[in-house]
């Protein structure tokens, strides 16, 4: 009697080592790290990693090693001020088009890391980092979403074969000039069907025929607060795609966002991340070669156009009207261009950018279009080896328009796969709808998440302490098991909190600190009902397995309850709350599993098949 069958022994003895197989990589520390990799297609050497060992050396740092992976070198010291001092070093000694962040990455022996061992992420408040906050360009969100409506507007009546003489966006308005007034009633009637979000009203002045296209205040309200959405969209699709590990990017009051990066050190890194723009622009070509060296040779461009120069550094001239932009692509993935064999960046648009590349394409078959790559660009280092940025518009592709095409197309003219590679995956996070301006940042050091790490283990421990005392106490050795079983519950709740990858917060802490207070739970009602099985005369094996059967459905009660309560504050809450709600809801589903069967494992391997005639309980 009280035995467990084979595969229960194996399953729990499986759990156990699992447990503590992925709970290990949580001992080893943190190492502060430089990280250093290429941007525009650069990559890191092996006669780099020798540079900077080199200049390392010169200046008296000396690091823990120097690690060359694929795409990057990392540079690992054994505290922050050896850290701080190579960061000096290696900005004065890196090349342009390579760029160092500071961080902290785990020191793990190799064989972990191949059974895919890792550590807990950990909070901004227990790890240290970045905090920013982030004020939204609203007016020059509404000032692009009036550009738009302006240039689908003259799409719009072009397209109804209804002549107009300017189209112009005044404020948050958009005025369209006729030169016959039936004709401007008629464009009136057929917009306001097509735009419903405008308020339409005539004006005559002056011998011409207007209607003024007004944007009411619910649709301004609705450009702010879909112009905030794609910000944060942007903003995390950006900091997820480029590698920052759980990340916090949430909405502050009207016009704010807010963005938590644990382990980032480096707040310049970080302005460079957030406000990164890289983006196409499609427009027509205007003019022929002599024309724009023209232009480029005194100074004066042709009305509706703009000097642009290609990347080998020829003048060309083209039209101010943009076909279609950044934040016009729905999705984007480099690869080969199939004919050429050089590096490109495929293309899908939204449906209004499709169907406005279709228009322009079909009316302008046989004609040049280029495409305008916009990036912020480090240029140059300073005295200080601090970066000089600077915005660079090029022509890094002129085709001419051989067929209409429209929601999918590719772009090819970049220098190398790197480059299309990082440029589809900032279209791909998409474009940021309006300008953003960091208004405060704060950085959180590592002493400080230390101290609240330190915290939060003493009231852990303390809690595990007094819990084990009072349990060996008042159950003697069956309280000795309830302890074991306390014990391996925290190392499955941080093994699994590892292998997911989940962000432990101070109130993630205080989760596991309830946990603890939680788990005994069980084992008190099972050995409670012990107790009561002997006081009645059943034998001890008979009062062990009642014990355990009885009080079965009254701990899945109990637990499952409270369950419910930590999956609906996941549910409804955000930040800390959440991280609170998932380390309750692992403890919960722990402590069920070794307060039910590892127990009972163990009071079977004592217990079980024997012959007894007193339980220590």
């Amino acid at each position: 009697m009280n035995r467990f069958p084979l595969w229960k022994n194996i399953l729990v003895a499986v759990v156990l080592a699992s447990g503590l197989l992925y709970a290990i990589p949580n001992l080893f520390g943190q190492d502060p790290v430089i990280e250093i990799s290429g941007t525009r297609g650069a990559s890191v050497s092996q006669s780099l990693r020798a540079d900077i060992a080199e200049a390392l050396d010169a200046a008296g740092v000396q690091p823990k090693r120097i690690e060359l992976e694929a795409d990057r070198l990392r540079v690992r010291f054994t505290e922050p001020g050896q850290q701080l001092k190579a960061q000096d070093v290696i900005a004065r000694n890196l090349p342009a088009d390579f760029t160092h962040a500071l961080t902290l990455s785990s020191d793990l022996p190799g064989w972990l890391s191949a059974l895919g061992g890792k550590p807990m992420n950990l909070g901004l408040d227990l790890r240290g980092g970045i905090h920013v906050l982030i004020d939204v360009d609203m007016e020059a969100a509404l000032q692009k979403s009036m550009e738009l409506q302006v240039a689908s507007m003259r799409t719009f009546l072009r397209e109804e074969k209804l002549r107009y003489l300017t189209v112009k966006a005044e404020g948050t308005r958009v005025l369209a000039r006729f030169r016959e007034a039936g004709v401007r009633d008629r464009a009136m009637q057929v917009a306001a069907e097509e735009f419903r979000g405008l308020d339409f009203r005539k004006i005559d002045q002056d011998g011409d025929f207007f209607f003024l296209a007004e944007v009411g205040e619910s649709e301004q309200a609705d450009i702010r607060k879909q112009a905030l959405a794609q910000n944060i969209t942007t903003l995390r699709n950006r900091v997820n795609a480029l590698g920052v590990a759980e990340p916090i990017i949430q909405q502050q009051g009207q016009r704010r966002i807010v963005v938590e990066l644990p382990g980032v050190q480096d707040p310049g890194k970080v302005k460079d991340l957030l406000s990164a723009t890289a983006t196409l622009d499609y427009r027509l070509v205007a003019g022929d070669p002599a024309q724009a060296l023209e232009a480029e040779r005194t100074g004066r461009v042709p009305p509706g156009t703009r000097l642009y120069h290609e990347r080998n550094g020829q003048p060309i001239l083209l039209k101010r009207q943009l076909i279609v932009t950044g934040d016009q692509m729905i999705s984007a993935s480099s690869g080969v261009d199939q004919q050429s064999g050089t590096p490109a960046v495929f293309v899908n648009l939204d449906s209004k950018g499709a169907r406005r590349m279709r228009n322009v394409t079909t009316e302008n078959v046989g004609k040049p279009m280029a495409v305008v790559f916009k990036e912020k660009r480090t240029v140059g280092r300073d005295e200080n080896g601090k970066e000089i940025k600077k915005w660079v518009e090029e022509v890094i592709n002129v085709a001419t328009i051989r067929e209409p095409f429209g929601r999918r197309f590719q772009t090819t003219g970049l220098d190398s796969p790197g480059e299309a590679h990082q440029l589809a995956v900032l279209l791909k996070a998409g474009a940021l709808a309006a300008p953003i301006d960091i208004v405060e940042e704060r950085t959180i050091g590592p002493s400080l998440g230390q101290d609240n790490i330190d915290q939060g283990f003493r009231s852990v421990v303390v809690g595990l302490a007094l819990v084990m005392v009072f349990m060996g106490i008042y159950y003697r050795g069956f309280g000795l098991v309830a302890n074991l079983a306390l014990a391996v519950n925290l190392v499955l709740i941080v093994a699994i909190l590892s292998i997911l990858q989940a962000t432990l917060t101070l109130p993630g802490i205080a989760g596991i600190v309830l946990t603890v207070g939680m788990a005994v739970d069980a084992n008190v009602l099972i050995f409670e009902r012990i107790r009561e099985e002997l006081r009645v005369g059943s034998t001890p094996q008979a009062s062990i397995h009642s014990g355990y059967a009885k009080a079965f459905s009254t701990i899945m009660d109990a637990n499952i309850t409270t369950l419910i309560a930590a999956i609906v504050l996941f549910a409804i809450g955000s930040g800390p709350v959440r991280g609170f709600a998932v380390t309750l809801t692992i403890g919960i589903l722990t402590s069920m599993f070794t307060a039910i069967i590892g127990t009972r494992a163990l009071v079977n391997l004592v217990y079980g098949g024997r012959r007894i005639r007193k339980l220590s309980i």
